[in-house]
Parts: C-alpha cells; structure tokens; sequence
C-alpha cells in the first residue's frame, strides 16, 4: 500500500522550497538580534564564550522546528494516492512528535494515532507521519494540530471517515505553572463514520490500547454503509 515512488525530501533549513534566501537572511538577523536582546535582560554577557554564537544557534532552531510553515501538503504527499480494493479500517499508531506551544515557546511531544475507513483510494503509509510532522512543525495548541491533521487527510483522500487521537506532555505545564510533572493531554477529532458510528468509533479507540492486536474488531466499508444503526 506504501507509495512505491521515489520519496521526496522534506525542506531542511537553506532548501530551495523555502522562500527566498535573502529573506531568510534577513529575518534569522532580526532573530538573532532579539535573541542577544533577551539574554541582555537576563542578565547575562551575550559575548562571553558559551553564548557567543547562541543568537545563532536558536535562530537556526526556530527555523527548523517551525520548518512545517514553508512545507506544500501536495507536495508531502507526492500524488501517493492509490485504487485499492481494500475496505477496512488502516492505522498508524504511535506516530511521535514534537511541537511548539504558541503560548510560551516551550516544547510539547508526545504521539499521534491516525486511522481512516477508504472509500476508493489509500494513502501511501509514510504520508501519514509526514503529515503530522508538516503540522507539529509550527507553533500550535494540540487542539488545532489534531484537527488539522483529520482535515488534511479528509480533504486529500476523501475517506469514508478519518480518526485521529493524540497524547502529549507539555513542558509549560511540567516546567512552570502548575509543574505537574505526570499530567498528560489528550484530545480527539472524528469525521464521517468516526463520528456518526459509535461502533467504529470504538473500535478505532480500542485497537489504540496497549496489547491490542485488532483480532475481531475491524468492519468493513460495505458492512458500515449498509449499517442501520449509525448514530
């Protein structure tokens, strides 16, 4: 089911599918600058040998870890779309990512579970942790990241439902504020039969638990259309 083409690279910082050069010049300057700003106001000597270089060491972080900006979903997923005669439920668990809170800049990470019901086409399965990634890539609340990533995937493939569930810590909970060091979020986006079929729903969050192996459990796209139960 995979896409058998060759795989396309994802932008790294300096690619060509960023924009222009000189713009990126420029703004990694500005960054900089207000890098060497705030350890000023931290009190520190921006010149001193451990830090010397640390403006431009975070410029080139940021770049990189907001990289999913400048990344094209058709591009990502590179026409690996494929007929398939195939009707149950694919999944990929435990896609691991790492994200940046928009409210304070701190990191959250955790992992990612994708699965949806084909109507006539399927996805190539590295496509989807390359989604995830286009869209953790950014400042974001786990929130809009799970529904991006349910967007993205109904719109591009047409599927008969989309699930995706994702877990993370965020550090701007365990390292200040409240500082619970163990608490976990957790947060759901359902479309299509995902959320109008409480069976399939269900069986999509119990193939998630640990141990599960999903023996007895998946139903067919033709079993769930003729269902005169959904709710």
């Amino acid at each position: 089911m995979a896409s058998t083409s060759t795989e396309e690279c994802l932008p790294v910082v300096g690619d060509a599918a960023y924009r222009d050069d000189r713009d990126h010049r420029v703004g990694a300057g500005r960054m900089e600058s207000s890098v060497r700003s705030m350890l000023v106001e931290l009190g520190e000597d921006p010149t001193r040998e451990g830090l010397a270089r640390t403006p431009e060491r975070v410029a080139k972080a940021f770049r990189f870890l907001t990289s999913g900006y400048e990344q094209d979903i058709d591009a990502v997923i590179n026409n690996a779309l494929f007929t398939v005669d195939y009707s149950e439920m694919v999944i990929v668990k435990d896609i691991d990512f790492y994200s940046l809170c928009e409210h304070h800049l701190l990191p959250f990470f955790g992992r990612c579970h994708v699965a949806y019901l084909p109507r006539d086409k399927v996805i190539g399965l590295s496509k989807l942790p390359r989604i995830v990634e286009v869209f953790s890539r950014r400042l974001q609340v786990q929130e809009r990241l799970t529904n991006q990533i349910a967007e993205t995937i109904v719109d591009k493939l047409n599927p008969l439902g989309v699930g995706v569930v994702v877990e993370a810590s965020h550090l701007c909970m365990r390292m200040r504020g409240v500082q619970k060091q163990n608490s976990t979020a957790m947060t759901s986006a359902m479309r299509g039969v995902f959320r109008t079929d409480a069976r399939t729903r269900m069986e999509f969050l119990d193939l998630l638990r640990p141990g599960s192996s999903g023996a007895g459990v998946l139903r067919g796209a033709a079993e769930i259309e003729n269902d005169d139960d959904l709710v």
